[in-house]
Parts: C-alpha cells; sequence; structure tokens
C-alpha cells in the first residue's frame, strides 16, 4: 500500500498544517479533545473542540463551527478516492461503465467543492447553521456519498477483471473514503443509512471527537485521510 499512498499524496493539492485559533493545540499530528461547562448569561453551555470543528449546545441549541480548510480536505480526499479508482479501471473497457459513472460523480464533487471554495474566500471558519452554509457543505457530502456508491459498484461488478492486489488496493481507499464521509456525517449530525443509530456500526459524534475508529471500516479519521493523500 505504500505506492497507493504516495499515489494518493501526489495528487492532493489541500493540506492542513494549521488549526483555528478555536482549537486547542495538537500534539505530534493528534487530535486533543476539549470539553468544558460554562456558565453565560444564565445559560449552561457545553462546548467541544475537535480540530477544524468546533460544536457548542446551549439550552439544547447545537452550533456547529466548521473550519473551512477541513471542509475542503474531505472534499479533496473524495476527488483523490475516484482518481485513483479510475486509473485502476483505465486499461479494462469491460470496466468503462463505471469509470463513466465514477468521473460523472467525481465532476459533481469537484463542482461542488469548488462553489463552497470561491463562497468561503478567505474566511477561516463558517457556521454550518446559517443555511446557505448548510446548503454548501451538504451538497459537497452528497456528492462524496454518490461517489463512494458509484466505487461500491466498480468494486463489487470487477469479478475476475481486476487483480487481487488491485481489489485489495481500490476496497482500502473505498473504505478511507466510507470513513471519512461517516465522520463528516457524525460531526454534522447528519444520519447515516449504512450506519443507523442503535447499532453497533453507528458513529457518534462524542466518538469522533475523541478519535475514535469508525466501527464498520474501522480506521481513524487521521488514518483515513492518510491513506487518500490528506495529510
Amino acid at each position: 500500500m505504500k505506492s497507493l499512498s504516495r499515489r494518493f499524496k501526489l495528487r492532493s493539492s489541500v493540506v492542513s498544517d494549521s488549526v483555528t485559533a478555536k482549537v486547542e493545540a495538537v500534539d505530534s499530528g493528534r487530535r486533543r479533545f476539549l470539553g468544558r461547562m460554562a456558565m453565560s448569561a444564565g445559560a449552561l453551555a457545553l462546548v467541544a473542540v475537535t480540530e477544524g470543528c468546533t460544536v457548542t449546545t446551549t439550552n439544547g441549541v447545537t452550533t456547529i463551527t466548521l473550519d473551512v480548510t477541513k471542509v475542503k480536505n474531505y472534499g479533496q480526499a473524495g476527488l483523490n478516492a475516484a482518481a485513483t479508482i479510475t486509473s485502476f479501471l483505465s486499461s479494462f473497457p469491460t470496466m468503462a461503465p463505471y469509470a463513466l459513472a465514477i468521473t460523472a460523480a467525481e465532476t459533481a464533487l469537484s463542482g461542488a467543492l469548488s462553489a463552497f471554495s470561491a463562497a468561503a474566500g478567505s474566511t477561516l471558519t463558517i457556521n454550518y447553521n446559517d443555511a446557505s452554509w448548510e446548503t454548501r457543505v451538504n451538497s459537497i457530502l452528497t456528492d462524496m456519498d454518490t461517489l463512494a456508491a458509484a466505487i461500491e459498484s466498480a468494486i463489487a461488478g470487477s469479478g475476475s477483471t481486476l487483480s487481487a492486489s488491485v481489489i485489495a488496493d481500490a476496497k482500502t481507499a473505498y473504505n478511507a473514503l466510507n470513513t471519512v464521509i461517516s465522520v463528516f456525517k457524525a460531526l454534522l449530525g447528519v444520519s447515516d443509512a449504512k450506519a443507523p443509530v442503535g447499532t453497533r456500526m453507528h458513529l457518534t459524534r462524542d466518538m469522533v471527537l475523541v478519535g475514535a475508529p469508525v466501527p464498520a471500516t474501522g480506521m481513524t479519521e487521521a488514518r483515513a485521510l492518510a491513506i487518500l493523500g490528506i495529510r
């Protein structure tokens, strides 16, 4: 998998090497969880902070602040996964329909990511509770879901066309993408059809905040992003 990681890294154009001022220091690349209880204007507030995301709940109202670079990195991870899988399929004419579906999803994701980046400009953080930002972020997430489904179909439909080693690499990229999607959904509080609430596969926001592996894939967010070239 070393060669796979190198290829991803070369394709990556968005790398986060700093965190927003709202986040505690990160030691040796590891995320730290900050939880505190504070009284403000007579309200009890719970604040949870992880690299790239601040979640504040006051009187039952949850406000989610996202680091713009974090969102861009998630989207870029999807683009990297798409580019890698299509490179695996490009030599096999019988896989062309799957490659076209992945490319279509990749194009949609690229458009959503570009629109988000243009709207963000030099802004460092966004408020997900704002309807406009919610729409832009959800568009990226939806396109990542569509991309993952297209990659899943390609892997399932490859039969004996692809070698065992290529299939293994493709599945690793697919699992990494699914990990990023699951983390993204958990941070936003969006339901995940593949990991419903109440099942052992369900990923909670608290699990993400402490860097726990995603139950469905066994990968942490950091590991998944590294596989997809985001460091």
